[in-house]
């Protein structure tokens, strides 16, 4: 069945338990609730929050330490630097999540291939102590080929996602600390790599749901039913706020959403967390929601009948998401009534830095 809108003017909601309400009813704590999933959902809040290790300084600048979680993300692409031979150079990066570890090695342009790169990411994986990941993020699409390769010969799952968000806060954070400060630096080296969108595809009918609202929670709300995702109790994904350089947001900010519902929520939640999702656009010109996925990946999620009411509720719902940087998230449950909640992923609305 298509998704189709629901678009109330109580459009973004609240939290009762784990489940999302139109602001008609107001934001409200329930004190004295003693269902079980909310005493789940309290266990683990803090330690959404809690900031990236501290680590002690290697000699490129970056934390020292060996990786050990079993997710990390990937970028292999030229830097804003020049070698004696007027050429560009690359730069391998690597990091945890919550940034924990982070490792740098430069190349010559002679030597970008899978043969290289493997060699490099073997001899970070040998250290002492450091474990193997069993999946890579990248977000370089021109580069899958290269990664890919040199991934799967070492036994690791590669993945091209945009869902690379500490590494593109990494790779911000270098181009003021790192690159600009190099003195190979020349604005002129701009990256030859582009993020080439394309119109937005027919969603497949296993990811259809029945209705959709825009919804909103607190965002200390919102961990703390993130918690059973990070758990693995639940289909979904989160991310760390800080090491995307999102920290410094206070718990009570609201944090809009898309609720899509189901009678089949448990499938649809299931079917949803096989894709690689990086966030959801209100596109007011097509009158429809798009879901981003993996690299250039984009899906019709949902329409609504093109009204002045309808569009300004799109246009808020996306000034809202950008007042938070692109901060926003997707929710599955059974129906908008329904205290369950069958999958919720942490999203965030971000281009990849020109770096």
């Amino acid at each position: 069945m298509q998704l189709h809108a629901s678009m109330q003017r109580a459009s973004l909601g609240a939290v009762r338990g784990s489940r999302l309400l139109p602001p008609a009813a107001s934001v409200r704590r329930q004190r004295n609730s003693t269902r079980s999933l909310l005493k789940v959902l309290a266990t683990d809040a803090a330690a959404v929050e809690e900031p990236a290790a501290a680590a002690s300084s290697s000699a490129t600048g970056l934390r020292s330490s060996v990786p050990t979680s079993d997710v990390l993300e990937l970028d292999f692409c030229s830097r804003p630097l020049l070698d004696e031979r007027g050429k560009k150079v690359w730069e391998l990066l690597v990091c945890s999540s919550d940034r924990s570890f982070e490792y740098s090695q430069y190349f010559p342009n002679s030597k970008i291939n899978s043969v290289e790169l493997r060699k490099a990411l073997e001899s970070v994986f040998s250290r002492e102590g450091a474990v193997l990941p069993g999946k890579v993020r990248f977000f370089r699409g021109q580069m899958t080929t290269i990664i890919s390769r040199a991934l799967s010969e070492l036994g690791i799952k590669p993945l091209p996602s945009r869902r690379c968000f500490s590494i593109m806060s990494l790779l911000e954070d270098r181009m003021e600390s790192v690159y600009k400060a190099d003195p190979r630096y020349s604005d002129k080296a701009t990256s030859m790599f582009n993020m080439d969108l394309g119109a937005p595809e027919p969603l497949p009918d296993a990811l259809r749901g029945e209705k959709w609202a825009f919804v909103q929670l607190p965002l200390g709300n919102l961990r703390e039913m993130l918690a059973p995702v990070n758990q693995g109790d639940m289909f979904g994904s989160s991310f760390n706020l800080a090491a995307a350089g999102l920290g410094d947001l206070p718990s009570d900010v609201l944090v809009p959403g898309v609720a899509v519902f189901s009678r089949r929520a448990l499938p649809l939640a299931a079917w949803t967390n096989g894709l690689e999702i990086s966030g959801v656009k209100a596109d007011v010109e097509r009158s429809c929601l798009i879901l981003e996925t993996g690299v250039n990946q984009r899906w019709r999620y949902g329409g609504w009948r093109p009204s002045p009411d309808s569009i300004a509720e799109a246009e808020g719902w996306e000034e809202a998401k950008q007042g938070l940087e692109g901060l926003h998230f997707l929710a599955v449950q059974p129906d908008p009534d329904s205290e369950e909640l069958n999958g919720l992923w942490l999203l965030l609305d971000k281009l990849p830095p020109s770096v």
